[in-house]
């Protein structure tokens, strides 16, 4: 070969090295960046040609798909029930991407998780269209449908959360106001429209805020559940029947404010069982007081607090603070000052006391499928912490079935079965200013000594009238009936 022919031999050798390495560098090294990059419509495209896989409840599916007659996006999403279920679904839509379990498990839903290779590379060889995976969900429709009814009749803003105790298994995680995901799945006039009205900015309600996981609400009342555990655990008191140290009035240390109680209660001196039963606030600030803030803070992170859950889909971390002074841990002891909970955590503290002390992680996913039901991955039950002795979950759970059976949670009574609960009334606004936020957790125990269930519900009612606003009138009704349906598919 001559010097020019091996000139040009040479750089033709080199361009075809560089056009291979630079098809080394897309396929395998920008592979994920540009399949992830938004405005690579092919992906798209690709994401909405074939049928999604389903979300499941109970062996039924909430989801569905159809497809489009406009565009070239091939499929879009339906829900069945879509307002109810859409605290668990979230949504995913044409045009302005997912979020939730439709967000978090979006490679197994549109097939393209490399779990589903092998399925994926079977569908191929038979001929049939490529389908994505199921995700099957922890959920109890009963108990959904009684979570979100009874917020719809109630008419204000709330949200529940229900746990099986044994397990961490969310039951049910209701929202009010909610929406129905399918009205902004696809990409017209119409989806555009219904978007601009669900934003805050348009909606005050904010319909689209997923109150079971993402709000935190002062809890009230309710917390004196992880104040009395603290109290046990750290042997202030061993006795739910032990008289307490506690004058009345009691002042809170460092000023000349007395702690005040809620009408002409029994609260002097008065036994754990019955502060609890009359929710005496003195009784409770007290405790938190004497124990100060380092007992009080590594009790309510023994609960939960201050980290934020997976269960996938991520909650806001609830908050009890550090570096307080005495008073400030008194008044958050009580569930005031800086102290604020998610309807799930506190149906995280009714689920460790009903479970003798032991806290699950909560989850929702129960189990991964693919299209034709094979199982790819099943989600094992998980302890996350041990907030307190099986000796003294039992003596508390003694004290909230007092407050059922003869205190402020009345309204959860349940024929034949024995339901521990504590309501809550929480402060709201600048002194106190707007409407009280009502609170109620509670657990349900069958004749085994089972507890199949645990419930928070909160409620949030601007128009009510404010005297009637108590977590015994408004939110136990609707813990009961979630309890209820629970039960009713345990027997």
């Amino acid at each position: 070969m001559n010097k020019p022919l091996r000139r040009i031999a040479i750089f033709c050798g080199l361009l075809i090295l560089t056009l291979l390495i630079r098809d080394n560098w897309l396929q395998y090294v920008k592979a994920d960046t540009l399949k992830e990059d938004p405005d690579n419509r092919r992906v798209l495209i690709a994401r909405y040609a074939t049928p999604r896989g389903d979300i499941i409840v109970g062996g039924d599916p909430i989801t569905g798909h159809k497809e489009t007659t406009t565009g070239d996006f091939k499929f879009k999403r339906t829900y069945k029930n879509g307002a109810m279920w859409a605290p668990v679904t979230g949504f995913v839509s044409q045009a302005y991407g997912a979020n939730q379990l439709e967000s978090i498990e979006d490679g197994i839903l549109s097939g393209t998780d490399d779990r589903l290779f092998f399925r994926n590379t079977l569908d191929m060889i038979t001929g049939k269209d490529k389908e994505g995976g199921n995700v099957v969900t922890t959920l109890n429709a009963a108990a959904q449908k009684a979570a979100y009814d009874g917020l719809k009749k109630q008419g204000g803003k709330g949200a529940v959360a229900a746990i099986e105790p044994s397990t961490g298994k969310i039951l049910a995680l209701a929202s009010f106001p909610s929406y129905d995901p399918s009205t902004i799945a696809g990409g017209s006039k119409s989806d555009e429209e219904a978007w601009a009205k669900l934003q805050k900015k348009n909606n005050p309600d904010d319909p689209m805020l997923n109150r079971a996981l993402r709000e935190v609400y002062p809890p009230g009342s309710t917390f004196k559940v992880v104040t009395a555990a603290a109290a046990l655990e750290n042997g202030l008191y061993t006795d739910a029947d032990q008289n307490t140290k506690t004058p009345l009035p009691w002042t809170m240390p460092g000023t000349t404010t007395p702690l005040k109680n809620e009408g002409n209660i029994p609260c002097k001196n008065a036994t754990l069982r019955v502060a609890l039963q009359y929710s005496c606030n003195t009784v409770f600030g007290k405790i938190g007081s004497d124990l100060g803030n380092d007992k009080m803070l590594e009790a309510a992170k023994k609960f939960g607090f201050t980290e934020e859950q997976f269960t996938p889909v991520r909650t806001s971390a609830s908050v009890f603070s550090d570096d307080m002074n005495p008073s400030q841990t008194a008044l958050s002891s009580i569930g005031q000052f800086n102290t604020a909970a998610t309807p799930l955590q506190m149906a995280m503290v009714a689920s460790a006391v009903a479970n003798d002390g032991t806290l699950m992680k909560p989850y929702m996913v129960d189990e991964i499928q693919t299209n034709n039901l094979d199982p790819l991955e099943k989600t094992t039950p998980e302890e996350m912490s041990k907030p307190l002795s099986a000796e003294n979950a039992q003596i508390l759970q003694s004290m909230m079935e007092t407050v059922v059976q003869d205190g402020t949670g009345k309204n959860a009574q349940i024929d034949g079965i024995k339901v521990g609960g504590k309501t809550g009334t929480a402060q709201h606004g600048v002194d106190n200013s707007e409407n009280p936020y009502a609170w109620f957790i509670s657990y349900a125990k069958l004749a085994d000594g089972s507890s199949p269930v645990a419930v928070a519900v909160v409620i949030e009612d601007e128009k009510a009238v404010r005297d009637d606003i108590s977590g015994g009138g408004l939110a136990a009704p609707i813990a009961k009936s979630v309890m209820e349906a629970v039960i009713g598919n345990k027997k």
